[in-house]
């Protein structure tokens, strides 16, 4: 038996406890976990500093950076998510559905644990520990397997997060690390459908591809992020500046942020040099279509094919002139990637037909793509945002968490 597998039977007996424990358990265990995390931040930090160390020393990008980097202000915002779940209604155990059939059958659909799930993720640490006390309060065991860019942050996160539920009075085994971050490790996790019941992927396309193509488990497939903004001809062309600013800008390495700005002829004279006034504060690099380039001048990157594909995760925007709502919806739905796509118009028939022609896990009217997110949706900490539609579509909070199994009570029924 390899490691891995060692890892897989004991996550395995551990979520045969966590089915069986209650609410009052469960959130005793996360309460300890957010205790324990805000005990030993120092600890954390330090973990920390060594990647950025590191990360730093590979050159890595600053968008990227941004996503390792950990500091009191956001630990104490893990602590908060933490809390946040906490709060959230238990879904383990709730009755979906109840008939007595004709013959006596008294039949329920309960809701279940989905059992252990694996999560191979890139360089954001505070997926450790959101992604855990998830699967925790929905009554899953998880095996997580980061990158190598936050090792040593991953490694101290999980060591708190044992010991805190093992003080709670749960497994420890309830959560583990892969240690290994080689590609190996990834491959093998991918084959682990002996004790995996699915697999979740958070990261750049690359990772999310290679897993839904060599997975034996179930895949649940998040994440990338191609996200539009449309400016149609009847919108408050300021409000949209400010949508598109937002969109970009306000972070712009995570899978919510926009990537495309597409604008309606009638109006694209008047509206790209607004939309770039508030975009040049950013030093935001704009690769455009002919139109763009001629309206906007020689600060324009000519945009390839590939550009309008492409999930940049930095200061970079792709622009393109449409002659209007349709061609709008149909490029959403050729260059998108089923994420978050937003409309900016006063035209309430505009928008309807937008909000319905469009194909995404999230779709807005007048509103920034970056409230694709489990807190701002109200379901606490996400585990990522599904791009498919098979069980689980848009953040992922708790309910997404779990499956369901039918209870049939008889009294000698024989068919």
């Amino acid at each position: 038996m390899t490691e891995l597998e060692k890892k897989g039977a004991l996550a395995r007996k551990a979520a045969m406890a966590l089915m069986t424990a209650g609410t009052e358990l469960k959130n005793k265990a996360l309460s300890e976990i957010a205790k324990s995390v805000s005990e030993r931040k120092d600890e954390i930090l330090s973990a920390n500093a060594l990647d950025i160390k590191e990360a730093e020393k590979a050159g890595m990008s600053k968008s990227l950076l941004d996503r390792l980097t950990l500091t009191g202000e956001r630990i104490d915002g893990i602590v908060s998510s933490i809390d946040e779940v906490i709060e959230l209604p238990d879904p383990i155990g709730e009755v979906l559905e109840k008939t007595v059939r004709p013959n006596g059958l008294e039949i329920e659909k309960l809701s279940v644990p989905l059992g252990v799930i694996g999560i191979i993720y890139e360089a954001r640490p505070n997926v450790t520990v959101d992604a855990t006390v998830l699967c925790l309060k929905a009554g899953n065991a998880v095996i997580l397997r980061g990158g190598k860019e936050a090792f040593n942050s991953n490694l101290k996160l999980v060591s708190v997060m044992r010991d805190a539920l093992e003080k709670a009075g749960l497994p420890r085994d309830c959560v583990a690390i892969v240690e290994d971050t080689s590609r190996q490790s990834a491959t093998e996790l991918m084959q682990l459908s002996d004790y995996l019941d699915v697999l979740i992927p958070r990261g750049g396309a690359g990772l999310i591809r290679s897993v839904v193509e060599n997975s034996k488990v179930p895949v649940i497939e998040t994440g990338v992020g191609v996200c539009h903004v449309y400016v149609d001809d009847a919108a408050d062309l300021k409000k949209g500046a400010e949508i598109i600013f937002n969109a970009k800008c306000s972070r712009p390495s995570v899978c919510n942020a926009a990537e495309t700005l597409l604008v309606a002829e009638s109006v694209a004279e008047k509206f790209l040099p607004m939309a770039k006034a508030r975009l040049d504060t950013k030093n935001v690099e704009i690769r455009g279509c002919e139109r763009t380039a001629k309206i906007l001048g020689p600060d324009v990157v000519p945009a390839t094919e590939q550009d309008y594909r492409t999930e940049f995760g930095d200061y970079i925007l792709a622009v393109k002139v449409v002659s209007g709502l349709n061609e709008a919806i149909d490029f959403v739905n050729e260059y998108g990637t089923k994420h978050s796509e937003a409309i900016v118009t006063e035209n309430k028939e505009a928008a309807e037909r937008f909000l319905a022609g469009v194909d995404a896990a999230a779709v807005y009217a007048n509103a920034s793509t970056r409230f694709t997110d489990g807190g701002e949706f109200g379901l606490g900490a996400e585990i990522g945002i599904s791009t498919q539609k098979l069980h689980a579509r848009g953040p992922m909070g708790l309910r997404q968490l779990s499956s369901c199994k039918y209870v049939v009570r008889g009294n000698g029924q024989v068919r």
